[in-house]
């Protein structure tokens, strides 16, 4: 099974994977959170699509402290 993204193209954009899984886990839970809102299913899982976003740069890690 080959993760897409890759990982390499996710730790481009943030710089660990200990934030990398933050990241996407808050991510995952606004979409799913949203679509269950707004009553639409969704095509793909929502860590999925999380994941696909921090690839693309749409999604950028905040960093706390």
């Amino acid at each position: 099974m080959m993760l897409e993204p890759a990982m390499k193209n996710l730790l481009r954009q943030v710089p660990s994977r200990y934030m990398l899984v933050n990241v996407v886990a808050h991510r995952a839970r606004q979409i799913a959170s949203q679509a269950e809102d707004e009553g639409y299913p969704l095509d793909e899982k929502p860590v999925t699509l999380a994941m696909k976003e921090v690839a693309s740069g749409a999604v950028e890690p905040v960093r706390e402290g």
